[in-house]
């Protein structure tokens, strides 16, 4: 189930099957399909000698080109070839669409085309984005313009529509043409707390069965178990988009931003290192480094650069070009090492570029403090931290409302949280009282009384203990103890688990209930991520083949992006959105700073009995705190020496992560210095 070589597969037949120098024309949709999955070098070797618009009616007349038409079967899109039919500006045309043609649709343009240059009309199956072999999402056109009606509202809206019907229709497409590119028929889950999940889920059922979609679905099923696609919902798991990230692609997408592959350094000055493509097709390096943390990534950059000064060091030594056969190899490899110096410039620059925003931004302290309020629960400590981070003027108002949000989802169920007072000091500390309401607006929009599962392991005693437990083992990196919720429930899935009272059947696919799919489509209503693209990837290569998965959603999202789609669907929702939930409670919503900022810190001993734990466990010496108001922790038994256990491992892993990331920015820093920068080689389209 490689998504990538169903796109290319088909792109590759479409530039193969019509002879000559071509002009390929594209809409909005299509556009970022092929720029992901074919090269501009790889279109020019198929005689593709100019791309354009299909809505641009400035074209010249090429009567000697032939065109291919790659678009999608919107009432916009038949309305240009209609024009383009009645007076054709190319010699002859071969029409692909990527979704199903309505025999109307084809109806029309058969009337329009008096010349009879259509040479040929077909339907390839690319209808969404190939980010990577195991990872699509929807195209921002398609989420956002509505195709053929007014563009699109918000993908949540307020019960009883949950998701509004064109919005509904555009995912539903999406998912169909890529069940259609991979050839899976599957069985289809979803998870219950999400009315559009179950719209979803229903209207890809229902089209499956249905004309035109039947006769498509027709080919012979996979032997073995069915294919199973999830419907999961990002509002069950709002954590994980709000993190910074300390891998290669999501950190770029996090602290520069990805768009369909191509990524713009604001601060660089040079050109052609300004605006890069990331694409792991055309690049090694990237390709190898995807999910590389950013201690590895410097390693790798380090020998990636020492490889080209000694590749440039023999191509610029006057003996290695003696005799004509010497001269021959040196034309022969020069081009790929040009492209080599521009790949090496490129990646220098970009991890440059995040080494200056980590320090600017103090990205380390942030990133510890989120980890914390994702991983662990103190309550007391985690209160004062965010409050500190609130107050700093180094911290910019993004990561702060961040650090906000995250402190409001994890003690939105605590008695005497302060998360009024959190929103208030936002206010006071440079970030607008509009972008302080997302605070409110998440919680209402995907709260504890929105998520069915215990995201955070703290609403029961057992959850608690569970987590405390977890807590136990340690942890190799502070800046990476949070794993997506998609890891768990994907664990669940796999030891045949994952309960049918949560994530239901579509009706007429229970007898799927007793099987162990070997095809795993997920899907994220609402947008996924790089860290669960990752988890996904990670996971594919420990089962080797033996269960294969993809993941998808309707965007990739970064924290900015979420917050976004959060913000413009609060504005469909009634005015209370935007304040408390009720279910905070009058403790939790008016406690003020002074009354907390006395509160004993999470290096306190245990409370006193009338605030005890939840659950208190002593066996050597030691005591396992779970709950009450100083937190979950392990302590020493009171009378023992010595503080809390823990807290010396995680000061040698903090200030080594310190040490580390400093060693590597200036060795980074370095290399930019020292290296030339040729350049840059292969773009995409």
């Amino acid at each position: 189930m490689d998504i990538v070589k169903a796109v290319h597969t088909y792109l590759a037949r479409l530039v193969t099957e019509v002879p000559g120098m071509k002009v390929l024309l594209l809409d909005a949709h299509t556009t970022p399909i092929v720029s992901l999955a074919m090269t501009q070098t790889e279109l020019l070797s198929h005689e593709i000698y100019l791309t354009d618009r299909i809505e641009n009616q400035t074209r010249q007349q090429l009567n000697h080109l032939n065109c291919i038409a790659f678009v999608r079967p919107t009432r916009q899109n038949i309305a240009h070839l209609r024009a383009e039919l009645a007076q054709p500006r190319y010699g002859s045309y071969w029409l692909y669409f990527c979704n199903v043609l309505s025999k109307q649709q084809i109806e029309e343009m058969a009337t329009a085309d008096e010349y009879e240059v259509v040479k040929e009309v077909q339907e390839y199956f690319a209808d969404y984005l190939p980010h990577y072999p195991s990872l699509f999402s929807l195209t921002n056109a398609a989420v956002t313009d509505g195709g053929d009606d007014p563009p699109n509202p918000p993908i949540y809206l307020p019960p009883p529509l949950s998701i509004p019907p064109p919005t509904l229709s555009t995912h539903a497409h999406t998912l169909l043409s890529l069940l259609l590119s991979i050839k899976k028929r599957p069985v289809i889950r979803w998870e219950k707390m999400s009315a559009g999940g179950r719209a979803l889920a229903h209207e890809v059922r229902g089209a499956m069965g249905t004309m035109p979609y039947r006769e498509l679905f027709g080919f012979k099923p996979t032997s073995g178990s069915a294919p199973l696609l999830l419907i999961l919902d990002r509002r069950n798991d709002p954590v994980t988009p709000l993190l910074s990230q300390w891998t290669y692609q999501a950190m770029v997408h996090e602290l520069v931003g990805i768009n369909n592959g191509r990524v713009t350094v604001e601060s660089e000055n040079r050109q052609d290192l300004r605006d890069l493509v990331l694409n792991p097709a055309s690049d090694s390096f990237y390709a190898a480094q995807l999910f590389s943390n950013f201690g590895d990534l410097g390693a790798a950059l380090s020998a990636y650069v020492q490889s080209y000064q000694a590749r440039t060091q023999s191509i610029n030594n006057p003996k290695s070009m003696e005799t004509l056969a010497d001269m021959k190899r040196f034309v022969e490899e020069y081009p790929e090492f040009k492209k080599l110096g521009g790949n090496v410039a490129k990646h220098v620059s970009l991890v440059g570029e995040l080494s200056r925003i980590i320090e600017r931004d103090e990205l380390l302290g942030v990133s510890e403090l989120e980890q914390s309020l994702a991983a662990n629960e103190s309550h007391a400590a985690d209160f004062k931290n965010v409050m500190t981070m609130i107050q700093s003027p180094r911290i910019p108002a993004s990561n702060k409302l961040r650090l906000a949000i995250l402190y409001a989802l994890r003690y939105q169920k605590l008695s005497g949280n302060a998360i009024t007072s959190v929103v208030d000091a936002l206010i006071e500390n440079g970030v607008s009282a509009d972008r302080a309401r997302l605070v409110y607006v998440t919680l209402n929009l995907a709260g504890a009384d929105q998520r069915q599962d215990d995201l955070f392991m703290n609403e029961s005693i057992f959850s608690r203990g569970k987590s405390a437990l977890k807590g136990l083992k340690g942890v190799e990196n502070v800046y990476t103890q949070h794993t997506p919720h998609l890891a768990q429930t994907l664990d669940l899935l796999l030891k045949g688990r994952l309960r049918e009272t949560s994530y239901p059947f579509v009706e007429g696919d229970e007898y799927a209930r007793t099987q162990r799919p070997q095809d795993i489509i997920v899907f994220m209503l609402g947008g996924t991520t790089y860290e669960e693209s990752r988890t996904v990837a990670l996971l594919n290569q420990q089962l080797a083949g033996q269960t294969r998965i993809i993941i998808g959603g309707s965007y990739v999202h970064n924290s900015k992006s979420f917050l976004d789609m959060l913000s413009n669907a609060a504005e469909h929702y009634p005015p209370s959105v935007y304040g408390p939930p009720a279910s905070l409670g009058a403790s939790g919503g008016n406690t003020s700073v002074s009354s907390l900022g006395n509160t004993a810190s999470a290096s306190a001993p245990p409370p006193p009995p009338t605030h005890a734990p939840a659950l208190n466990l002593r066996a050597g010496g030691y005591e396992l705190s779970v709950g009450g108001v100083a937190g979950s922790g392990l302590y020493r038994a009171s009378g023992a020496p010595g503080g809390i256990a823990a807290s010396v491992q995680l000061d040698g892993l903090r200030d080594g992560a310190k040490s580390f990331f400093g060693n590597l920015r200036d060795r980074v820093e370095t290399t930019v210095q020292r290296v030339g920068t040729p350049r840059n080689g292969d773009n995409n389209a």
